[in-house]
């Protein structure tokens, strides 16, 4: 087996540079005279700029969010103006509701009055139409129960009695 550093090539080719040790110190000081440069060029050029970046979106978004806050409130605002008008609308609907209902309540209370005074004459009329008819068919009814009364008394006994002795007999019955 054979031994040897990984910076030597078989062949006589030289080494890959960065692990040649002839130029390692060289490459090393370019390495940190660009990394001090790079510093150098991102702390005075490149930090400001992002800094100045962030503070302007810094501000938009505290000028956004201002705005949101001010729409918002106007948006409240104008939710409890639309809330306040909805209830006021609902009290005069309630209001005009109510007067309505006590008008048509009056007016039904009114028609029924009238209709009941209507009503208690007519029945007066015909308790007085029943009365007369009442007395009139009594008046008949003691003719034909005199009547009916002799004509039974005469079929019974063969004899007509007298006018004034069935007149008497019916009126006592009548009466019971």
């Amino acid at each position: 087996m054979a031994t040897g550093a990984h910076t030597e090539q078989p062949g006589g080719k030289p080494p890959f540079p960065p692990f040649n040790k002839e130029t390692f110190a060289s490459q090393f000081v370019w390495l940190v005279v660009f990394f001090v440069a790079l510093y150098f060029i991102i702390k005075r050029l490149a930090i400001p700029q992002i800094g100045g970046i962030i503070e302007a979106r810094s501000q938009k978004i505290d000028g956004d969010l201002a705005d949101a806050k001010r729409l918002k409130d106007q948006s409240d605002a104008a939710i409890a103006a639309y809330e306040k008008s909805l209830a006021d609308a609902r009290a005069r609907a309630q209001t005009l509701a109510g007067e309505t209902r006590d008008k048509l309540a009056a007016e039904a209370e009114d028609a029924r009055k009238k209709l009941e005074a209507e009503l208690n004459v007519r029945l007066a009329k015909a308790e007085q139409t029943i009365a007369a008819t009442k007395t009139s068919a009594m008046a008949n009814v003691q003719g034909i129960a005199t009547d009916t009364a002799s004509a039974i008394v005469e079929r019974l006994t063969g004899a007509a009695p007298s006018g004034a002795a069935v007149q008497a007999a019916v009126a006592e019955a009548l009466k019971r």
